[in-house]
């Protein structure tokens, strides 16, 4: 008798609350959600400015270090117009955009002076490129500087413009 009104006091109770795996699938969509849209949010203004700068100095010196390493020409290309760089080899390509209405300003290479406008190709040879480039990159009021040298293959970065 004991079983049965357990059994009736059980059935006519409600269920209000969440399941365990409800809240582990509702906890985990609103992380992945967060992850999504938060990193968006922190590249506005000049924190963007200087993770783009960032970028193209690590991808110029793995640019460096992959030619010297492999004993390969590498090709980085930056089409200032369009806002997109990118490099190629005989076995690698690779292309970016910059982001968030970034612009380059302009780019300096020693033989080729300052170049504000169309295509800027730089070959990168078994023994890196023959000569250092800068970048000037600006978004809004903010400006960045990326000067690569091309002696040890490092790049630096810095606010504002620098030649």
């Amino acid at each position: 008798m004991l079983t049965s009104l357990t059994r009736k006091y059980n059935t006519n109770r409600k269920q209000s609350a969440f399941t365990l795996i409800e809240l582990v699938i509702v906890i985990f969509i609103i992380s992945l959600t967060t992850a999504l849209i938060v990193p968006n949010l922190w590249e506005t203004g000049e924190r963007g400015l200087r993770s783009e700068a960032k970028r193209i100095g690590n991808t110029l010196r793995y640019v460096y270090d992959e030619a010297v390493g492999k004993k390969q020409t590498y090709i980085l290309k930056v089409n200032i117009d369009e806002g997109s760089w990118g490099f190629e080899s005989k076995n690698e390509s690779r292309s970016f955009q910059v982001k968030n209405d970034i612009v380059f300003k302009d780019i300096i290479i020693p033989s080729l002076g300052r170049i504000t406008t169309g295509e800027a190709i730089l070959p990168f040879g078994p023994l890196g490129p023959e000569e250092p480039v800068t970048f000037h990159l600006s978004k809004d009021e903010f400006e960045y500087t990326v000067i690569f040298n091309n002696l040890n293959g490092r790049a630096k970065v810095y606010e504002g413009y620098r030649t």
